[in-house]
């Protein structure tokens, strides 16, 4: 039961929505000092300024392949495809052609959001105990990862095809030049790519393709700065930028796709033929939600980003963030109380809706976040696990909760072009280097490990179980903002796993109760919590608040959270890019 005090506390925090200053967060965080400096060894980046188009992405060479598309007349579509095919080059650790990618594209012309669901699908053949061992107990994750039993069918090429036709102004073959180019040429191995590749030299070994481009003759890493050319991957992208992403889908690629997953003898996968060539994109409906006075639009299921973020930010809107300074104990305690409570329901409820019955958008009802936000104390945390709660339209809903690794190797593209036409693109091939599987000079995807391992709970169903066809469920969580007249301000999205969502949460905050442009935004050291523990971000001064939310009962651990933000800001005709101090990104523009 709510104690008097607790209510009071409520009460409190929520009439303080009323009283906010007429002058804005802006002037609110300037008051407060603006924000705690990020974590400590990181180049602290500038926020980039430009009037005509920007370009933001996780390498210097994809982001500046994208801008060079629209400097020639193309379009954020046009440069999107450009960028891909750059980075499944130069990062081939995060995305490529060989994974899957949710796309929000913001039309300028009609007004239109569209949500393009280019995820990955199991394969027809998989059984529901894929990831189960004789005994019917999970798997360890990488005994189920590496191989091509985690292989799903890829989706990324088909997605950019499908709005390349639609909203592409340049020649399809044009956007591949600038990638062969590289693959031909070479390009110097950057230091996150050789640190990775000396980091997962165990299981990037096993493969032999793998092991030939990533490793010297002598089987040591390659070193950053050294020149790594990709003959194979050149090749590819002439037949798909000649004959579409049918090259792709069928025909010599498919066919190479196929061998590979079946003769990784260790670990054979069931993906065929038929799988590649019957995939398709979705396109849905995003999913908006009222913040302050914003609209904030997500991806829906299966992205969980959408329903989780749009969750947490709805319990977040009955406490008054705006007038607490940026991370302080009273900030941080209630943005982990409420990511507490949303994670719990994701896990539980979240799923492919083309196959599974989920409460959809009972998760972001008003009244259900306002149930949801008297759970939370301001002085005392919840104890976790956080029981699912028991959202409208719900009916017949009898499911377990499931957990699913969700590792962090992904890329966020955000795209505002001349034409004010938008994209905010989250593309991955799920753990680093996917399933550890080179085909043709691209790596294949791990997204099935996405899935639960375990299909049901105490005899009920998980709904994140794997089927024939079935999308796994993802964190990823490409947004886009607008203002009170409907006009796009935000464009964001991150990398993490299933700490995506905590990540833009804050990412959101940061810009839109504290004032934050969004360079600072993302700089802002980070809070996790995902149904558990609270994680601070270490080397940052948010660690200094490990024993002040511990005494309001938090379990805390301080550790690495290595996002990957990518954002624009629309404010007064001026376009704002911020890239992560953590990775390599940076934004391009004019």
């Amino acid at each position: 039961m709510m104690t008097v005090s607790h209510a009071r506390r409520i009460a409190a925090l929520t009439l303080g929505l009323l009283l906010v200053s007429a002058a804005g967060p802006a002037a609110r965080a300037e008051d407060a000092g603006l924000a705690p400096e990020p974590a400590t060894g990181l180049e602290i980046k500038q926020a980039v300024q430009a009037r005509s188009f920007l370009v933001v992405a996780a390498n210097p060479l994809a982001a500046t392949a994208g801008a060079g598309m629209i400097r020639q007349g193309g379009t954020a579509a046009d440069a999107a495809v450009a960028v891909q095919m750059v980075l499944g080059l130069v990062e081939p650790q995060s995305s490529g052609v060989g994974g899957g990618a949710f796309m929000l594209y913001q039309d300028h012309g009609s007004g239109d959001l569209i949500a393009f669901d280019g995820r990955e699908t199991a394969p027809a053949g998989v059984r529901p105990d894929l990831f189960l061992d004789a005994a019917g107990q999970p798997l360890a994750f990488y005994d189920a990862a590496i191989g091509g039993r985690s292989v799903g069918v890829p989706g990324t090429l088909r997605l950019l095809e499908v709005v390349h036709q639609h909203y592409g102004k340049l020649p399809w073959a044009k956007l591949f030049q600038p990638a062969i180019a590289l693959a031909e040429q070479g390009f110097a191995v950057s230091p996150r790519l050789a640190a990775v590749i000396a980091g997962d030299r165990e299981h990037l070994s096993r493969d032999a393709a793998a092991r030939g481009y990533f490793f010297t003759p002598a089987g040591q890493p390659l070193a950053a700065g050294a020149i790594l050319k990709n003959p194979a991957y050149a090749d590819t992208l002439r037949k798909i930028a000649a004959g579409g992403a049918d090259a792709f889908y069928t025909g010599a690629i498919a066919r190479d796709v196929v061998a590979k997953v079946h003769d990784f003898a260790a670990n054979p996968g069931s993906l065929d033929e038929a799988d590649l060539k019957g995939y398709t994109v979705k396109q849905r409906e995003p999913l908006c939600l009222p913040y302050r006075a914003f609209e904030v639009c997500g991806f829906p299921p299966p992205a969980s980003g959408g329903t989780t973020v749009g969750e947490l930010l709805g319990i977040l809107g009955h406490f008054d963030l705006p007038h607490l300074k940026p991370l302080s104990p009273d900030a941080v305690h209630l943005f982990a109380e409420a990511s507490k409570l949303a994670y719990s329901d994701r896990d539980a409820y979240v799923a492919d809706p083309d196959l599974e019955a989920t409460p959809g958008v009972g998760l972001t009802d008003a009244l259900y976040l306002l149930v949801r936000a008297q759970l939370i104390n301001p002085d005392q945390a919840l104890p976790t696990p956080v029981r699912p709660g028991n959202p409208p339209w719900r009916e017949g809903l009898n499911v377990a909760p499931g957990q699913a690794y969700e590792l962090p190797s992904t890329s966020q593209i955000s795209i505002v072009d001349r034409g004010g036409n938008i994209i905010s693109l989250t593309t991955s091939i799920e753990d680093e280097f996917g399933s550890r599987l080179m085909v043709d000079g691209f790596m294949l995807n791990n997204q099935l490990t996405d899935f639960s391992f375990r299909p049901e709970v105490n005899g009920r169903p998980v709904a994140n179980r794997i089927e024939p066809g079935k999308r796994p469920r993802s964190a990823m969580s490409p947004t886009v903002v607008k203002d009170d007249s409907g006009q796009p301000v935000l464009v964001v999205g991150s990398p993490g796993g299933s700490r995506i969502i905590d990540y833009v949460a804050e990412t959101l905050v940061g810009v839109l109760d504290w004032g934050l442009d969004i360079q600072t935004a993302i700089n802002l050291p980070h809070v996790v919590n995902r149904n558990g523990v609270t994680e601070l971000e270490q080397g940052t001064a948010l660690a200094a608040l490990k024993p002040a939310l511990e005494a309001r009962g938090h379990t805390v651990a301080v550790v690495d959270l290595n996002s990957g933000l990518h954002g624009i800001e629309i404010r007064d005709g001026h376009l704002i890019g911020g890239a992560d101090p953590r990775r390599e990104g940076v934004a391009v523009g004019e």
